[in-house]
């Protein structure tokens, strides 16, 4: 019950946070001068082009970009009504891309969920080679297992992921035939769901998952063997092996556990790092993914679709953060959280 109200007082705080978050987001999209539209106007004024000059100014105000910014933060969010009433983020209208000339909702429509699998896949890499390597290195501290995995660590942390992007390319395709580029064949694109295109998908996974992981995974194994090891040194260790506990036990009872609670809280910043970090990477790879979008929207000052872009980005942040929040808790007993909600 109270780990109940404890979760209802993240999830409300959560919301708060993304409304404040959603102010920051709008103010510094219009930071630069100008934007698409009023780019446009003065592009198409000095070509002489009366036409397209009314077709943007129509657009201006269809979207209410003539007003002032706090108006138009209102009726992009949707609590204020605008040329068409409230339709804006609450009521899920995500507005529209004019770089592409599409609503902001099927430009990223495919590309959201795309966007989770990679960067979930990505995670479970994380978690899969930091933990054991992190652990092995810092059990066996000192040794030739250590300073192989810290070589290993520095270099993934040394290469920069779009190299080691073009070397899996080559290297990849070569020798084990995986696919170069995007996300699924290109004869699924747009297609349903069926289990030749997850095999198609799960397939084209294997060379982003290794890239976009590779240098969160060798941060997160020096920072558990650190972690581990000073745990190591403390004294209820000693008494455990006096006591006669066994290694391994001893070692996963106690001191694995409280090291793994960074390894939990980074969960908050590891979601929002992988796709934040992955954007140069999707372009590389010709992921399906929201980065490149992103990166057109930000060029081209195409302010709904680069807001959106963002917003979701932060909603990831604070999924993140509350899901490591209520696993800390449950994780470690000395974390209480039932003043928390009061």
């Amino acid at each position: 019950m109270i780990l109940l109200r404890y979760a209802g007082y993240r999830f409300l705080t959560m919301l708060l946070t993304l409304w404040v978050v959603s102010i920051m987001v709008w103010i510094i999209i219009n930071l630069p001068p100008g934007d698409y539209l009023s780019n446009q106007i003065a592009e198409l004024r000095a070509t002489g082009q009366a036409e397209g000059v009314a077709k943007a100014e129509f657009l201006r105000t269809e979207y209410a970009l003539d007003r002032p910014i706090w108006e138009q933060y209102f009726i992009w969010v949707g609590m204020m009504p605008g040329p068409n009433g409230f339709s804006g983020l609450i009521q899920g209208d995500f507005g529209w891309s004019f770089e592409f000339d599409r609503p902001v909702g099927e430009i990223v429509g495919d590309a959201l969920w795309l966007t989770v699998l990679v960067n979930l896949a990505a995670v479970l890499f994380v978690y899969a080679v930091a933990l054991p390597l992190g652990v092995l290195a810092a059990a066996k501290s000192e040794t030739w297992v250590d300073y192989t995995a810290g070589f290993v660590g520095y270099l993934g942390l040394a290469t920069p992921n779009f190299l080691l992007a073009l070397i899996l390319f080559y290297y990849g395709n070569k020798y084990f035939d995986l696919p170069i580029g995007g996300l699924m064949h290109p004869a699924f694109e747009g297609a349903p769901m069926t289990w030749a295109k997850v095999k198609s998908i799960l397939l084209h996974l294997i060379v982003p998952t290794f890239v976009i992981g590779t240098s969160g995974a060798a941060a997160m194994m020096q920072r558990l063997r650190a972690n581990m090891l000073d745990e190591l040194s403390k004294p209820y260790v000693e008494t455990a092996q006096a006591k006669g506990l066994g290694p391994t036990k001893m070692l996963t009872k106690y001191p694995l556990r409280m090291a793994f609670n960074p390894f939990v809280a980074d969960i908050g910043n590891l979601l929002p790092a992988m796709v934040s970090g992955s954007v140069l990477v999707s372009v590389v790879l010709g992921l399906q993914t929201i980065g490149p979008s992103l990166l057109t929207a930000l060029k081209s000052q195409d302010q709904f679709l680069a807001a959106f872009v963002l917003m979701f980005v932060a909603m990831l942040t604070l999924i993140g953060t509350m899901i490591s929040d209520l696993l800390l808790v449950l994780l470690d007993p000395r974390i209480r959280y039932g003043d928390r909600s009061k």
